[in-house]
């Protein structure tokens, strides 16, 4: 039986299917690496590809089936199930995914809380859970049961409001309310809110705030509604988030958008004091940054269920045994190596390609010449011996750049 929270969810998103983004006859567009099993499971071990891509993935409130359908895009080997509370979210999620994948029975729908776990049967090597649990009456039970479903080695990603990030946000909401004659109106509520807005000052905080950040996303009436008049929201600062995930069992994997947690970006103009900020613990250091920046408005993670490996790029004997391939993420890539040999005279200059985080890469003469040996099943040390003009840092650097993946693996 759904509690009164988790009822008055659902009739939000019964009314608003969210994320609006329409159904379409197509692959969806572009991509987010952190769904791709391969591409997520690398990042946690530091570049380790997983033993094998024949795998489960549970879509743990997926909403209108955005996420599901990357999911069965980016995993074609995989099983996916896709949980959520809402009828009739449930409906356009079914859609989109006849229209993409097809009658298939890879991909599995149930109505149902994240409460209700234990009522779908066997666990998962990936768990998607973006912008659910601060919903939840109970976050703390629904972490927990996510948890116990995740196989040991298995990740979960997870996606939640900041409180600083979103002060703006929780004054507006807070405000129609107060206006709202009656609360569970959300189709009024949306009015109002806009009305409000519309009526303030042009130079009021609220309406900057709006017009610089959200303004683009809230002309859709799903997601004014979604960041306005939802009827429940948790927001987590540093410190509580990680009490929240100490209390689950499981372990912090890291940020997966680590360069917005770099304190370089922040106090990197002044040594003395980043030399400072770095010396403080961990979590500290988190908490420094995001009082310094008050842009961060949720915290996206992975956590994974021990014992997980890692692979060890600083060790020569490890890198040089292992076999590169190129990252399942990157876009723009077109230097397959032919059958016939090389000439290394005519290689091109100037190549660019995205990375999975759609940043713009430039590769040297050297790294170009070492991804098209990468995917052709060669250790890094055949690599070399084939071309004396690469380097491990030529590997390690396309490793940073994250271009590359690793298999260690024996043959």
């Amino acid at each position: 039986m759904m509690d009164e929270v988790t009822r008055a969810v659902a009739a939000l998103y019964d009314a608003y299917p969210f994320p609006p983004d329409p159904v379409i006859d197509e692959p969806p567009p572009g991509y987010n690496w952190r769904w791709s099993w391969q591409a997520a499971y690398a990042f946690c071990t530091n570049g380790q590809i997983p033993p094998t891509n024949q795998v489960r993935i549970l879509d743990a409130g997926c909403g209108s089936g955005v996420s599901t359908e990357y999911l069965a895009h980016q995993n074609p080997e995989a099983e996916i199930v896709a949980i959520d509370i809402s009828a009739g979210t449930l409906a356009v999620a079914q859609e989109r995914i006849a229209r993409t994948i097809g009658k298939t029975d890879r991909v599995q729908f149930h109505q149902c809380s994240i409460y209700d776990l234990a009522t779908i049967p066997g666990e998962f090597d990936l768990i998607n859970c973006v912008g659910v649990l601060h919903h939840l009456a109970d976050p703390d039970r629904g972490l927990k049961e996510l948890a116990q479903k995740l196989k040991p080695g298995g990740l979960l990603h997870l996606f939640l409001y900041a409180e600083i990030g979103r002060w703006e946000i929780s004054l507006m909401q807070e405000a129609i309310q107060i206006l709202l004659p009656n609360k569970g109106d959300i189709a009024t509520g949306v009015k109002l809110g806009r009305a409000i807005f519309a009526a303030l000052p042009e130079n009021n905080r609220l309406v900057q705030r709006e017009k610089t950040r959200w303004f683009l996303e809230n002309t859709k009436d799903e997601c004014f509604a979604d960041m306005y008049l939802h009827p429940h929201e948790i927001r987590f600062n540093i410190y509580s988030l990680f009490e929240f995930i100490d209390r689950s069992g499981l372990q912090f994997a890291g940020f997966s958008n680590p360069k917005v947690w770099q304190l370089e970006r922040l106090l990197g103009r002044n040594s003395e004091l980043l030399a400072q900020a770095k010396a403080l613990p961990q979590r500290t250091q988190y908490r420094l940054l995001e009082l310094l920046d008050t842009d961060i408005a949720h915290y996206e993670f992975f956590l994974y269920n021990p014992p997980l490996p890692k692979f060890d790029l600083d060790r020569d004997e490890v890198l040089l045994a292992a076999k590169p391939l190129r990252h399942p993420c990157i876009s723009g890539w077109s230097g397959d190596v032919a059958q016939e040999p090389l000439n290394t005279a005519s290689l091109p200059s100037n190549i660019s390609l995205f990375n999975p985080d759609y940043e713009v890469i430039t590769l040297t003469e050297a790294e170009f010449l070492f991804m098209q040996q990468a995917n052709q099943q060669l250790t890094t040390q055949a690599i070399l011996a084939q071309y004396p003009n690469l380097s491990l840092e030529t590997a390690r650097s396309l490793f940073h750049k994250r271009l590359i993946l690793f298999d260690p693996s024996n043959p």
